[in-house]
């Protein structure tokens, strides 16, 4: 491997970088959006039973909050209506909504990270590759002397370990990247079927004002 490096030249130490960084996320995604973490499949019904006959106490909204992303939606729809007994279906609509924008927006953490190293590895494996051919031409003599075996076999070397360690980088990132948007995408769209679930079984416990 060190040989190899050594035969790339100073253009793989970038690539490599990358490399190291999307391992990294990779591996830091995988555990994090998990469903267990992130939508537990029987949060809802939980919640629902808790709240049947009455709002929980602060300290079970708060627990629920910490417990998952989902918990952190459904948190703030019980929050607003404890805070407000005179909410408005509109208003703890737009409670839930506010709470999953920013639920999402931590699900997409780094994704934006891994998807630019998905796109610049190639173009730095392009790069490698226009040393390389530098290297090549700069072997042949100015007055059309004999190639300098040398020099020629370590442009070739530089051209192609950097085109394909490139293409050895990006191509799992990118492939990593759009499974991550489509889980978050999944998630989003489950956060958002508990939200319709909860909305009206907390509407029960809102105060009615009497028309004028």
């Amino acid at each position: 491997m060190i040989s190899i490096i050594q035969a790339a030249g100073w253009p793989i130490w970038p690539l490599i970088a990358c490399s190291i960084v999307a391992l990294a996320l990779i591996v830091e995604r995988l555990l994090t959006l998990r469903y267990s973490r992130i939508v537990p499949s029987s949060l809802v019904d939980e919640v629902m039973s808790v709240t049947r006959a009455s709002l929980p106490g602060a300290d079970v909204v708060n627990k629920l909050a910490a417990s998952s992303a989902l918990g952190q939606v459904l948190a703030a729809g019980l929050k607003s209506v404890i805070a407000e007994p005179r909410i408005t279906e509109e208003a703890l609509r737009q409670s839930f909504e506010n709470a999953g924008r920013r639920a999402v927006h931590g699900l997409e953490r780094y994704l934006n990270t891994l998807g630019s190293i998905a796109t610049a590895a190639p173009l730095l494996g392009l790069l490698g590759t226009v040393v390389g051919m530098i290297e090549i031409f700069a072997a042949q003599g100015p007055t059309g002397a004999a190639a300098n075996p040398e020099q020629l076999a370590r442009g070739i070397s530089i051209a192609l370990y950097n085109t394909a360690f490139g293409l050895i980088v990006a191509i799992p990132s990118l492939m990593f990247y759009r499974f991550f948007r489509g889980r978050v995408d999944e998630f989003t769209l489950e956060m958002e079927q508990a939200a319709e679930r909860l909305v009206p079984h907390l509407m029960r416990f809102a105060v009615r004002t009497p028309p004028q």
